[in-house]
């Protein structure tokens, strides 16, 4: 496929709009520096172990858990954080799939409790003082899993943060939860999964170009 056709593939599948999409969606190359990560950009000393039933690190994300079925959160539960933690965010993001050079943002939670460490698989509402922050489709959404367009396999990183506070509302903006975020992160963990196109979905359709002016 080419960059022109994956890009608009990309742009189809996130539901982004059209023509400014088409510039701004593309896919990472062989050779390319890796987009950076929220756990790349603000790396911790301490360490978490994050795991799910899912999948295995590295291993392929079921399609059950992703856009093309039933959108099942694949549950997530991680090792607990230093003493001074008060709290942990959540971010999913796929850094295969860049949106104005940047990895695409599928999912956030934040202000999780410090006594919680799990997630049940098939999660629809977060944990009581936890609230849904942003992702590419806006604020406060729930998880929203891969819908990996036609190619190679897209790395889904699931990260978690242990921070020494609580963080505001950010809203649809994810700048306000990482900014909120820098210089609180105690320890930071993730577990990494593939994701694909579902063989039984159908190519989306490509999008007609624009009226020449």
């Amino acid at each position: 496929m080419n960059t022109t056709l994956r890009s608009a593939a990309c742009a189809a599948l996130l539901g982004l709009a059209a023509a400014p999409a088409m510039a701004q969606v593309s896919r990472s190359t062989p050779g390319q520096p890796e987009a950076r990560t929220a756990l790349d950009l603000m790396p911790a000393k301490a360490k978490l172990a994050v795991a799910t039933p899912a999948f295995r690190e590295g291993g392929d994300i079921p399609f059950e858990n992703t856009q093309y079925r039933t959108n099942t959160f694949p549950g997530l539960s991680w090792t607990k954080g230093p003493v001074a933690t008060k709290s942990y965010v959540l971010i999913m993001q796929d850094n295969d799939l860049l949106v104005r050079g940047a990895p695409v943002l599928h999912w956030t939670m934040f202000n999780i409790p410090a006594s919680v460490t799990k997630l049940d698989v098939g999660m629809t509402a977060p944990p009581a003082g936890s609230s849904y922050g942003p992702n590419y489709k806006g604020a406060a959404q729930a998880y929203t899993g891969p819908r990996t367009p036609p190619g190679p396999k897209d790395h889904y990183h699931f990260e978690i943060f242990a921070l020494d506070t609580t963080v505001p509302d950010p809203g649809k903006d994810y700048g306000a939860l990482t900014a909120a975020m820098a210089g609180h992160v105690l320890a930071s963990g993730e577990v990494v999964g593939l994701g694909e196109k579902d063989p039984m979905a159908p190519d989306p359709a490509p999008r007609p170009a624009p009226p020449k002016t």
